[in-house]
């Protein structure tokens, strides 16, 4: 029971990191202009592969 617990929180994670980077994406643009890129591509990389990893 508990591996599928994990396996539903890791794949909300993994739902909620793709939202916030397309909901922070516009600042992304902003920040990347002044020089200060964020990482969050890595984060919703980090996510799915920790999602990846529990099948």
């Amino acid at each position: 029971m508990s591996r599928t617990i994990r396996r539903a929180t890791l794949f909300a994670l993994y739902q909620f990191t793709v939202l916030l980077g397309i909901v922070l994406f516009p600042l992304a643009m902003f920040t990347r202009r002044l020089g200060v890129p964020l990482p969050l591509g890595r984060a919703v990389d980090g996510a799915k592969a920790a999602y990846e990893t529990t099948e």
